[in-house]
């Protein structure tokens, strides 16, 4: 299956400003007359986001496996991918994603420890196969992330799952992250994360301006 359009995802440790930082380059990407799609995983449909709620904020007696968490994740991706990311593609526009399967091989493979050449299966399978064409992992250090996090207004200092884990479990995220970088890094541009957000943004422009050449 052949499209036109770009499709570039934003990871990163909690706290990084993927969300901002994808606000801000949505803008200046429409700014230059692009049709721009802005989405999320887990999430981007209906059914997604049903998913997405599972695996947030699921509580009770009954334990969420590891292996469950993944196959959720991987569920929802084929929804998103199919429903949205593909046909938005197909069209010429360009479709930014707070998250995508990254974020899977760093927290359900590096973080749960999960075999990694299995979740590069699944991601594949589950997105298509369908790859980035560039991705801007937004790094900082795990502390500074947790700092950033915990003074979000919307969250008002509630954690999800995710967010709730120790901080040996988001070191290892990270380092998940930044192994990605080092085996693809045509794919993949680090971003550092701490400054000002216009700073940020300054930084993501730079790779974005490569990618449109």
């Amino acid at each position: 299956m052949s499209d036109s359009g770009k499709f570039i995802t934003f990871e990163g440790p909690e706290g990084a400003g993927k969300s901002t930082q994808l606000k801000m380059c949505a803008e200046l990407l429409r700014s230059r007359g692009f049709e721009v799609v802005t989405t999320r995983e887990p999430g981007g449909t209906p059914l997604a986001e049903e998913l997405r709620t599972i695996l947030k904020t699921h509580k009770g007696s009954e334990v969420l496996h590891s292996e469950t968490e993944l196959l959720l994740m991987e569920a929802a991706r084929s929804q998103h991918v199919h429903e949205v990311i593909l046909p938005a593609l197909e069209r010429g526009a360009v479709v930014l994603c707070d998250r995508f399967y990254d974020s899977t091989t760093a927290y359900q493979g590096a973080a749960r420890s999960i075999d990694c050449q299995l979740i590069a299966q699944l991601n594949l399978f589950a997105a298509a196969y369908r790859k980035p064409d560039l991705t801007l992992l937004m790094d900082l250090p795990v502390e500074s992330g947790f700092a950033r996090a915990g003074r979000r207004q919307e969250t008002a200092g509630v954690y999800d799952r995710f967010e709730a884990e120790n901080i040996n479990f988001h070191t290892r995220v990270r380092e998940g992250f930044l192994a990605i970088a080092q085996t693809e890094p045509q794919r993949v541009r680090v971003i550092d994360a701490e400054g000002t957000p216009q700073e940020v943004s300054e930084r993501v422009r730079r790779a974005v301006d490569e990618l449109f050449g």
